[in-house]
């Protein structure tokens, strides 16, 4: 945040050539890509709210929570000093500003209710990455929880009213008393991970028609929320269950926090290990269906993967776009450097990407329940999205990052946090390998989804050559014997960089989508190395839409 008037004038020097801090910018008109990607995939009616809301997000008093939330990360108060459990986690309250800034404006409980829901969400998280990326863990989880609450009428009855509600209520208090609520989610354990059949946690029937959970989770985020989806074994089998905070009878419930995770990044939000002692749950959906029941869930999460990456790339763009258009060196705006360009430009190409094709998946949710070819779609092209996206989004915060030089790895600027935090949506909802096991079962269990996402691509067929020869390229893979899980990181690969393509086609300017179809597509490929740009791509208009304006 800016200080008024620092001096500059100091006993040895003048301090000169330093760009003013990017703030108090409305995030939303600044983003040219954004709003083209919110308007081509059904969100036009949306943009007033975000316009409002990308104010917020990019206002200097929202940034300085941001550091604040991160510079005094969360702590758990385990007993009070009287030895009583209290298992309770304590934030500084620029965290509670920052949830209530996305909560109080639907971030989370809008998509379940607007029309174009789903792409007016994808927008949000987008933009209150710029804000912050940490608080965006509770609201993604608070978000998705509603498709797993539909497998129970009864439940779904109780908590998606609470959900939905769009008020952050931060209050220790049981559900039914709050004016909102946050779900979050507990699901691996230390000696399974990714593999949840391996899970030891055991549910036992309770006299009052609940369960009683007994086991640990080695990864529950956001621990002060009011209710968990959980896992546990059953009578009948793996069972989803929901875990609230406090029992029917007004007492805690027997969650204990063992202890909070000391994380790379993503320092704003609480992150923990529990332990189930006799935990009071209800079943959500059938015993032996866990999994199943949590599928849909899955989705939503790995469509807030993909949001993330995007936003962080974004963020991290915007960062490097504005510090080199007011830095000099050699006589010149380091923006107008030719190499300098290159390197811009190719990051803004990846980074419109990635806002295409996220929010192209965010209007398949929206369209998925009356169009069979969209819920297809949506199925096996999420996967893809939230393999390639996450996967890019580390080296793309670096290279913007070494855009500010030594400035850029000093902990006092923006870039050490978006660095820090860019591995995390690659590992969230399935690291790489999971992920393309997915894509695999989808492959064969769900023949219609490669069909919708091959339909997808015959939109864009015939406009440009090396988009064609992309495509056709992508049929080796379909040979008998060609796809298995040693190919499956390759054709995640190749599939969903035509589906970016597709997506731009349907959103972005011609120059945009031909840059992105020569940089990354064509025989002779360019662009995994961040600046080798080939001469027929647009670098000065790629830049200038890229531009946040001040």
């Amino acid at each position: 945040m800016s200080t008024r008037a620092p001096l500059t004038d100091l006993a040895t020097h003048s301090v000169t050539n330093q760009p003013r801090p990017l703030e108090d910018v409305n995030v939303f008109k600044a983003d040219k890509p954004l709003q083209s990607a919110v308007s081509a995939f059904g969100g036009e009616r949306h943009k007033s709210r975000l316009t409002e809301f990308g104010e917020k997000c990019g206002a200097a008093e929202t940034l300085n929570w941001a550091r604040q939330a991160n510079e005094n990360p969360p702590k758990l108060r385990s007993f009070d000093r009287y030895g009583q459990r209290l298992d309770e986690v304590e934030f500084h309250p620029a965290y509670h500003q920052l949830m209530a800034l996305g909560l109080d404006s639907g971030i989370s409980g809008a998509p379940w209710v607007e029309p174009s829901g789903h792409v007016l969400h994808g927008a949000m998280m987008m933009l209150m990455m710029q804000a912050d990326a940490g608080v965006t863990c509770p609201m993604s989880m608070t978000y998705a929880c509603v498709a797993a609450l539909k497998t129970d009428p009864a439940l779904a009855d109780t908590w998606t009213p609470r959900v939905t509600a769009q008020s952050y209520d931060p209050r220790f208090i049981p559900a039914a008393e709050k004016t909102g609520v946050t779900i979050g989610m507990a699901m691996t354990e230390k000696q399974g991970g990714s593999d949840v059949r391996a899970n030891t946690t055991r549910a036992e029937p309770a006299s009052d028609g609940g369960y009683l959970l007994t086991g640990h989770k080695w990864f529950c985020s956001a621990p002060m929320s009011d209710a968990f989806l959980t896992l546990a074994y059953a009578e009948g089998g793996m069972t989803c269950f929901l875990v609230p905070r406090w029992r029917p009878d007004g007492t805690r419930n027997a969650i204990h926090i063992m202890r909070l995770k000391d994380k790379m990044g993503d320092k704003s939000n609480a992150s923990s290990e529990i332990e189930y002692h006799g935990a009071w749950a209800q079943r959500l959906g059938e015993e032996g269906r866990g999994v199943r029941t949590i599928i849909d869930m899955v989705q939503h999460t790995r469509y807030d993967c993909t949001l993330g990456s995007a936003g962080g790339m974004r963020a991290a763009l915007a960062q490097a776009l504005w510090h080199t258009s007011q830095r000099r060196a050699f006589q010149k705006t380091l923006i107008d450097q030719p190499a300098m360009r290159a390197v811009l430009t190719d990051l803004a190409i990846e980074s419109e990407a990635a806002t295409a094709i996220a929010l192209r998946i965010g209007a398949s949710l929206d369209r998925a329940k009356d169009d069979p070819d969209e819920a297809a779609f949506m199925r096996l092209a999420t996967p893809l999205a939230k393999y390639w996206v996450c996967k890019r989004q580390p080296g793309f915060v670096y290279e913007a990052l070494e855009c500010h030089g030594g400035a850029g790895y000093v902990e006092e600027g923006p870039m050490p946090r978006l660095f820090r935090q860019s591995p995390l949506n690659a590992i969230w909802e399935g690291s790489g390998n999971v992920i393309a096991l997915d894509i695999l079962r989808a492959l064969s269990r769900e023949p219609d989804s490669l069909k919708a996402v091959q339909k997808e691509l015959q939109s864009a067929m015939g406009r440009n050559g090396a988009y064609d020869r992309h495509c056709e390229k992508l049929q080796d893979f379909l040979q008998p014997g060609a796809l298995h899980e040693g190919s499956a990181r390759a054709f995640a690969q190749e599939m969903a960089l035509a589906l970016q393509a597709a997506a731009l086609f349907q959103c972005a300017p011609d120059y945009v989508f031909h840059g992105f179809c020569r940089q990354r597509l064509a025989d002779d490929r360019r662009g995994f190395v961040y600046g080798d740009v080939a001469s027929e791509v647009d670098q000065a208009a790629i830049i200038a839409r890229a531009m946040p304006e001040g």
